[in-house]
């Protein structure tokens, strides 16, 4: 009869798994930035009430939102190509990754736009007003007062997203793809022993969430009003000092000509 958990195994798997980490951690990456932009963009439509892109913006949004990410991953996956054949696109050679990022860089953004919104709806609106009072464009006003409070209260919201895109991933091998889970499985098929690869991908898993959780908790504490709040403090205190020594330099070489012409005129004398 076969151990139910054969540790020498598990010993011999962990490598192998552990080697297709790399591409679990670059779906995550890539998905990560397409998400930010396109939530991003989707925020600020949504905010600014842009006629049409915030009705279809929203009907986006509540679609990801409402559906399951494998259902998701099919449809860019079986139903992509056949879209784009019936316009004269063949993709079929395309790599699956291709796939993968589409699918989970949508659902990202979907998902993060609605953290950006509220974080920047978060902000008082009389900041904005103030910011277009003393001068400055619009633009000027989200990129130097709005979107430096808004990131505070979103890093939180972004860490825990991050950590569930992360797990999501897990779906890669359903296409075909070896990420993590896709190698614990191919290998647990040759040797007939599964219960060994899913539990080193745990331990993956558990160790990549807790090392992404302790990363964004440092940003957090980075972005911090305190923690800004001391940088402003520092900034202020070197320009003070920087203005001190200026005001030194320019009474040195106010008072050198008066000594010149106590000697000049000592000598006329």
């Amino acid at each position: 009869m076969n151990q139910l958990f054969n540790i020498e195994l598990a010993e011999k798997y962990f490598p192998k798994i552990l080697s297709a980490l790399p591409t679990t951690l670059l779906i995550v990456f890539v998905a990560t930035i397409i998400g930010l932009v396109l939530g991003a963009l989707i925020a600020m439509i949504r905010i600014e009430k842009v006629p049409v892109l915030t009705q279809l913006s929203a009907v986006f949004v509540s679609f990801i939102r409402g559906t399951p990410i494998l259902v998701q991953l099919f449809i860019v996956f079986y139903g992509l190509p056949e879209v784009l054949k019936m316009m004269g696109l063949d993709i079929s050679e395309l790599n699956k990754m291709y796939y993968l990022y589409v699918t989970y860089g949508l659902n990202t953004a979907a998902f993060q736009s609605e953290t950006i919104r509220a974080a920047i709806l978060s902000v008082p609106e009389h900041q904005l007003e103030a910011s277009l009072a003393s001068g400055l464009t619009k633009q000027q006003a989200y990129l130097k007062v709005i979107l430096p409070q808004a990131i505070q209260v979103a890093v939180p919201s972004f860490g825990t997203a991050t950590i569930s895109l992360l797990q999501d991933t897990s779906l890669a091998f359903t296409i075909g793809v070896l990420d993590v889970i896709g190698r614990a499985q191919a290998l647990g098929a040759v040797t007939m022993h599964i219960f060994e690869g899913y539990v080193d991908a745990a331990l993956i898993f558990i160790v990549c969430s807790i090392l992404l959780e302790l990363f964004f908790k440092w940003i957090e504490r980075k972005t911090s009003y305190d923690a800004i709040t001391q940088q402003s403090k520092k900034a202020i205190s070197k320009r003070k000092n920087r203005l001190k020594t200026n005001l030194d330099h320019l009474s040195q070489e106010t008072t050198q000509p008066v000594v010149v012409k106590t000697t000049l005129s000592e000598e006329l004398l």
